[in-house]
């Protein structure tokens, strides 16, 4: 079976080095190679690999945040000069991880590991993903979100709130509103929790674009974001917002 490569690194001699090496692999065609995320997400739309020969540290969006925002199922191969996501990429059974400059030997060996998985059948890129970064003690410092075939960031500055939405959570900033395949509980852990509270069940909020709180009933209240944005607080978020807040 032919399978199709995409080769995504800022730096085009280590894309050219990866495209040499498969060369040998008549069983593998590079479809395209991208020098960015946002390159990348448009890339895989259209091109539709099986493989990905990603670096993780690159300008703009990380590897690891493009992979969030990826539907498809296809098998990744870290390739990086950065040795400290390492451990979690092997423990949560990434494909493998290449460390700068790694030769052709190390190369083949993570080729084998690909074909293999994908004639057997594998967890998806979004599976493994989702547990990499939900096993991630590190705070978010921004948000990566698919808009249409383009991605967009949003800095946690411009993020008003995050409202939950079934499997999903809807996340409203400045920018718009986007919905992303996450949990209230990821982003309850992963925001920095001096600045995002969870007020509600269904609200994680910014507490430094909360105006003001009114009383809703009973024990209760709304936070007031605008005249047009209002959310609900429970009782147990309104003691979260009077220990960080001045109210």
């Amino acid at each position: 079976m032919n399978y199709k490569a995409l080769i995504i690194d800022d730096e085009p001699p280590a894309r050219s080095i990866i495209r040499a090496y498969l060369k040998k692999y008549t069983n593998i065609k590079v479809v395209g190679e991208c020098a960015n995320g946002f390159e990348a997400i448009k890339s895989i739309k259209e091109l539709q690999p099986q493989i990905l020969f990603l670096d993780i540290q690159m300008p703009k969006v990380t590897g690891l945040e493009l992979l969030e925002v990826i539907d498809e199922p296809l098998q990744v191969v870290f390739t990086t000069a950065y040795d400290q996501y390492a451990l979690k990429a092997f423990e949560l059974n990434a494909v493998d991880y290449l460390l700068k400059p790694f030769d052709e030997g190390r190369f083949d060996d993570a080729v084998r590991k690909v074909i293999g998985k994908l004639q057997k059948g594998v967890q998806s890129n979004k599976e493994q993903i989702e547990q990499m970064e939900d096993a991630k003690e590190e705070k978010l410092e921004r948000i990566v979100v698919k808009k249409g075939t383009k991605l967009e960031v949003i800095d946690l500055e411009k993020l008003l709130y995050i409202e939950a939405q079934d499997d999903y959570v809807m996340l409203h900033s400045e920018t718009g509103h986007f919905l992303k395949s996450k949990t209230m509980k990821y982003f309850e852990e992963h925001l920095p929790s001096d600045q995002f509270i969870r007020i509600h069940r269904s609200y994680i909020v910014n507490a430094g674009r909360i105006k003001s709180l009114e009383p809703y009933d009973k024990d209760t209240y709304l936070a007031i974001i605008s005249p047009e944005c209002k959310l609900k607080v429970s009782r147990t978020g309104y003691k979260k917002l009077k220990e960080i807040m001045d109210f």
